[in-house]
C-alpha cells in the first residue's frame, strides 16, 4: 500500500520566526477559515522551536489554531526547500536579505510549480530571479512576484491609481512620490531593510553587470521632454515639506511594470481567465498612462532628512569595503543615527507609526501640446496613499492580501513566470482589498498650472 501523500497547504510562510515573519503569521491567521480562500496554513523556518514560538506570539492571547503545521526548512538546504515547495500552493517568502536567502526559495517554487510571493526591496535580487527563473517558472506554472510588501505595492498601485486620474486628452509627464513616515513615538526601521541597503550598495556592480548582459526592455512613450534631474534636497513642494531623492526599489519596480505593459499593452492574459475579467483587464490597462517616476523621502523636520542623508553617506562610503560592511552591519543604530536597530521596534512603537505617500504629477491637459516648441506642463494632479506602520503592519497586510488574490482568482492570472506586482495585481481587486484593511487611496488636487 502506497504511503499517504503529504498535505498540501494553501499558504506556507517561510522565514516565519523573523522580525516580519511573525507579523505575517498574525495577519494570515485573521483570514484562516473553512469559508476563506485560505483554508490551510503552515509556518516554516530553520528552527522548529523558534517557529513554534512565533506562532504562539502571533496567535496570542488565544492558543494557536489546530491544524497550523510547523515545517523545518533552510535556505541553505535545497532538499528541504524542495519538500516545502511541494507542499504549498503559495509560498510567502519572508527571510531576508533576499540576495542571500531568497533565490533558493524562488527556485524551489519554480521547480515545484508553486506560486511564490516575497517582500524583497532589492533590485539585484529581483532582476536576477527574473533572468534565471522566468522561463522555468513559466513552464511549471509557478507565478513568482517580488516586492509584495511596502516595497513596492503602495508605489505600484499608487502610481496606477494616479495615472488613471488623467483622463484623455490629458497625460502626465512626471510623477514623483513623496514618502513620509510618521509616528507619535520614535521611528525604528526594519533591520532587514537596512541590511539589504548595505548589501545592495556593496554589490551594485553586479546589478549593473546583470543589466548589461540582458536585452533592454521596451521603453514607454511619454509625452514631452524628460524632466531635469533637480537637486538632491528640496524645500519647496506642494506638501510644504523637506524632501530628499531616495534610491528606492519602488522606482525600479514601477519602471519594470511600465516596460511590461509597453510590451503587452492589454496586460498579461490569464491562464483560464473569464471573458468578463479579460474585458476588464484590457479596459484597465488602456486607462494607464506612463510617466517618468521617482521617489523622495519627505518630512516636515529637516533633521529627519539629515538623518537619512547621514545614513546614506555612511553606507555609500563604507559598504564597498569588507571591514566597512562589517561595521555597518554590526552597529546599525550608530550608522543610521538611531533609525535602525537590531532589537527592532516595540509593539507600542509599531502601533503608533503610519505612512503617507503623495504622488505629485505634472503633465499636459492636452497631449497635443507636448509636441509644441517651448511648451511646458500645464496640469497638476496630486493623489495620496496612506496606511499603518510600513514594515510590520502594512507589509503583512499587503503580502497576505496578494496571497488571497492568488488563491481566489488564480485562473485570471498568468500561468507562470516572474513579474512585478503591478503587472499581476494591477487589474485585480487588490486595491479594494487594501482599502478594506486599513489603507486609503485618495485624489487630493487636480488643477491647471502656468
Amino acid at each position: 500500500m502506497a504511503p499517504p501523500q503529504p498535505e498540501v497547504f494553501d499558504v506556507v510562510i517561510f522565514g516565519a520566526s523573523g522580525f516580519t515573519g511573525k507579523y505575517v503569521i498574525r495577519e494570515a491567521l485573521k483570514f484562516l477559515s473553512p469559508t476563506s480562500p485560505l483554508r490551510s496554513l503552515a509556518v516554516a523556518g530553520r528552527s522548529r522551536d523558534r517557529v513554534a514560538a512565533a506562532l504562539r506570539w502571533a496567535a496570542a492571547p488565544a492558543p494557536p489554531p489546530e491544524g497550523v503545521a510547523i515545517l523545518v526548512a533552510d535556505a541553505a538546504d535545497p532538499a528541504s526547500l524542495a519538500a516545502l515547495a511541494s507542499r504549498a500552493r503559495v509560498v510567502l517568502s519572508c527571510a531576508g536579505p533576499f540576495r542571500l536567502h531568497g533565490h533558493a526559495v524562488a527556485a524551489a517554487c519554480a521547480a515545484a510549480g508553486a506560486d511564490c510571493l516575497d517582500i524583497s526591496g532589492e533590485p539585484e535580487f529581483m532582476e536576477r530571479v527574473e533572468a534565471d527563473l522566468h522561463e522555468p517558472a513559466a513552464r511549471s506554472g509557478s507565478l513568482i512576484v517580488s516586492a509584495c510588501g511596502f516595497d513596492s505595492v503602495p508605489a505600484e498601485l499608487g502610481f496606477l491609481f494616479h495615472s488613471r486620474q488623467w483622463e484623455p486628452p490629458s497625460a502626465p509627464v512626471t510623477v514623483e512620490a513623496y514618502v513620509s513616515l510618521q509616528s507619535t513615538k520614535r521611528i525604528v526601521g526594519n533591520i532587514g531593510t537596512y541590511e539589504s541597503a548595505v548589501l545592495g550598495v556593496a554589490n551594485a556592480g553586479q546589478l549593473q553587470a546583470l543589466r548589461r548582459s540582458r536585452p533592454r526592455g521596451p521603453r514607454p512613450n511619454i509625452p514631452g521632454p524628460p524632466p531635469p534631474k533637480g537637486s538632491l534636497i528640496e524645500g519647496h513642494n506642494p506638501m510644504g515639506m523637506w524632501a530628499m531623492k531616495l534610491p528606492s526599489a519602488d522606482t525600479v519596480v514601477v519602471k519594470r511594470t511600465l516596460s511590461t505593459v509597453t510590451e503587452h499593452p492589454e496586460g498579461l492574459p490569464g491562464a483560464e481567465e473569464t471573458p468578463e475579467y479579460a474585458e476588464h483587464r484590457k479596459s484597465f490597462w488602456s486607462s494607464v498612462k506612463p510617466a517618468h517616476f521617482g521617489v523622495k523621502i519627505a518630512s516636515r523636520s529637516l533633521m529627519i532628512i539629515v538623518r537619512f542623508l547621514i545614513t546614506g553617506l555612511f553606507i555609500g562610503l563604507l559598504a564597498n569595503f569588507s571591514f566597512g560592511r562589517s561595521l555597518l552591519l554590526k552597529y546599525p543604530e550608530f550608522f543610521s543615527a538611531g533609525m535602525f536597530s537590531r532589537t527592532g521596534p516595540t509593539e507600542e512603537e509599531v502601533q503608533s507609526a503610519s505612512f503617507k505617500m503623495w504622488f505629485v504629477g505634472h503633465g499636459y491637459s492636452d497631449t497635443a501640446q507636448a509636441s509644441e516648441r517651448g511648451s511646458k506642463p500645464d496640469k497638476e494632479v496630486i493623489t495620496r496613499v496612506s496606511g499603518p506602520e510600513v514594515g510590520y503592519i502594512t507589509t503583512p497586510i499587503v503580502l497576505v492580501q496578494c496571497a488571497l488574490v492568488l488563491l481566489s482568482q488564480r485562473g485570471n492570472l498568468p500561468k507562470g513566470g516572474v513579474y512585478t506586482p503591478g503587472a499581476i495585481f494591477g487589474p485585480t481587486d487588490l486595491q479594494q482589498r487594501l482599502q478594506e484593511n486599513g489603507m486609503s487611496f485618495n485624489v487630493q488636487v487636480m488643477r491647471s498650472i502656468r
